[in-house]
C-alpha cells in the first residue's frame, strides 16, 4: 500500500526532518500591503521580518487552494494530511473540499485530513506521528484512531516578544499595547481543546516568562518520558537552546526537537517569539 503525508507550510522543519521524513507541504501566502509572501523553501525570513515591522498594517495570510491540495492528492493511495488549526485558518477548509472532490472520482482511494487544533511545531509533531504509527500499523482507520489520540492528548504553549502585530490586528488596544511594552509584559498563550488562542498569564521580563512556561510542562504535561517536546523559535536560536537546556534539567523527555518558524508561524509569533507543543 502507497502512503503519502501532506502538511500545510504552517508546519515547521529543520533540516534535518527535511532529509529524514518525507511530508509534503503545500504552501500558504502572506500579505504585506502590496507585497505577496509565497510560504515555501525560498521565503526569506529575515526579509518577511523586516516587511511586517516597517509596514503600518496587520499581516495577512491566505490558505491554499482546494486545487492545490488536489494536485496533491493525485498521486498515493492512502492520503493523510494535517493542517494548522481550522479555527485559525480556513486550510482544513479547504484541504476537506479537495478531499471531496478527489473521492467523487476516486471513491477507491484513501484520504483522511487531520485538524491539528494547533500550528507551527504541534501541526509538526502530528505529522511526525503519523508517520511515527505508519512504521507499525498499516490500516488506515486505526492509523486515523491513534493519531486523533495524540492530537487530543497534545498541548501548545508560546510566548510572544513581540506585541506588534496583534497590536495592528486590534487584538490589543495601541495603549495597552504600549503600556506592556514598557512594564515588558510577556504574554504566555496557549492553543485550546478547541484549537483557539487563548491568554495563560501575563509575566514581566522575558526570562521569568520562559522560567514561567518550564513550570507550566510540569503542572499540566504526564508521562513526560513518552513525549517528544517540540520547541520553534522566530529567529531567536540562543534562546531556544538555552530554554532546552532549563527543560533537560528538569524533565525527561523521550526527545527534544528545535526548528525554526517558517513564514506562517513567523506571523503568529513574530521576531523572539517561542512556541512549544508535547
Amino acid at each position: 500500500m502507497k502512503f503519502k503525508v501532506i502538511a500545510d507550510s504552517c508546519c515547521d522543519l529543520n533540516e534535518e526532518l527535511r532529509e529524514s521524513v518525507n511530508i509534503t507541504l503545500v504552501p500558504l501566502t502572506i500579505h504585506i500591503g502590496d507585497k505577496v509572501y509565497i510560504d515555501d523553501a525560498n521565503l526569506d525570513i529575515s526579509e518577511l521580518l523586516r516587511a511586517m515591522k516597517e509596514s503600518t498594517s496587520v499581516p495577512k495570510t491566505a490558505s491554499p487552494s482546494p486545487g492545490d491540495f488536489i494536485k496533491e492528492y493525485e498521486e498515493g493511495e492512502n492520503i493523510f494530511v494535517v493542517t494548522l488549526s481550522s479555527m485559525l485558518s480556513s486550510t482544513y477548509n479547504h484541504a476537506m473540499m479537495a478531499r471531496k472532490i478527489v473521492l467523487e472520482e476516486l471513491p477507491n482511494k484513501f484520504i483522511h485530513v487531520f485538524d491539528s487544533l494547533s500550528a507551527s511545531v504541534g501541526e509538526t509533531l502530528v505529522s511526525l506521528k503519523v508517520l511515527e504509527t505508519l512504521k507499525d500499523e498499516q490500516d488506515p482507520p486505526k492509523i486515523v484512531e491513534k493519531v486523533n489520540e495524540y492530537i487530543k492528548s497534545m498541548k501548545t504553549f508560546f510566548v510572544l516578544e513581540s506585541l506588534e502585530n496583534l497590536i495592528k490586528a486590534g487584538r490589543i488596544s495601541s495603549l495597552k499595547g504600549k503600556l506592556a511594552s514598557l512594564l515588558s509584559i510577556k504574554p504566555i498563550m496557549k492553543g485550546t481543546e478547541n484549537g483557539e488562542i487563548a491568554l495563560v498569564e501575563n509575566v514581566r521580563g522575558s526570562k521569568k516568562a520562559l522560567m514561567r512556561l518550564i513550570e507550566i510542562i510540569g503542572e499540566q504535561g504526564v508521562k513526560l518520558e513518552d513525549k517528544i517536546l517540540g520547541i520553534a523559535h522566530c529567529n531567536c536560536l540562543d534562546k531556544a537552546l538555552k530554554f532546552k537546556e532549563e527543560i533537560q534539567q528538569r524533565y525527561r523527555f523521550k526527545d527534544i526537537i528545535i526548528v525554526e518558524t517558517a513564514g506562517i508561524s513567523t506571523v503568529y509569533a513574530n521576531e523572539g517569539g517561542i512556541i512549544i507543543a508535547f
